[in-house]
């Protein structure tokens, strides 16, 4: 039996560091207080969002870890930790963290994060909620863009008819002087 456990260790570590090694984004998030529909309902909730939210044990995350190119985070594995497994975008988890917890007595709490290899603390967590979708923010950067490249273009335009009408006028002028 200790054998199967310790294979059990194995897969559940070989499993964690495939998951870790993909993402781009990872929230560590202290789930005291959550029963377990509760947490039924955070995971719905994050796989709705298209991330993921799973409890391992301290010891095994720790290995995982130790196997990937990702900050220290050590520290912040203590007591009841769940990790939010994100793709690309950081501010789809943040926001589904901080609506749920509004609903269930600020829980869970956010402890670190990891986004893009760099260590996020939870009040950047909290301001990465704050923001649009990634979608809105590249939306509003387009659209701040081309609205210079639309100046020019309107202005550009109107030299353009100016000059016409210029040559238009000297070529009647010319015409009308050579009759």
């Amino acid at each position: 039996m200790a054998q199967r456990s310790r294979n059990q260790k194995i897969e559940v570590t070989a499993e964690l560091v495939n998951r870790l090694g993909d993402a781009r984004v990872l929230y560590l998030a202290d789930f005291t207080g959550l029963n377990v529909k509760d947490m039924t309902e955070l995971r719905r909730r994050f796989r709705e969002a298209g991330t993921r939210f799973i409890v391992v044990k301290n010891r095994l995350a720790l290995r995982a870890l130790e196997q990937l190119d990702l900050p220290d985070i050590s520290e912040h594995l203590r007591g009841p930790t769940g990790f939010v497994i994100g793709g690309d975008d950081p501010i789809i988890p943040a926001k589904t963290l901080r609506e749920f917890a509004k609903e269930y007595e600020d829980r869970p709490a956010v402890k670190v994060g990891v986004v893009d290899n760099r260590i996020v603390s939870a009040e950047e967590i909290r301001q990465l909620a704050d923001l649009p979708p990634r979608e809105e923010l590249l939306a509003n950067i387009m659209s701040s863009l081309t609205a210079p490249v639309a100046g020019i273009a309107g202005v550009l335009n109107g030299l353009l008819r100016n000059l016409a009408y210029m040559i238009e006028e000297v070529a009647r002028q010319r015409g009308a002087g050579g009759e």
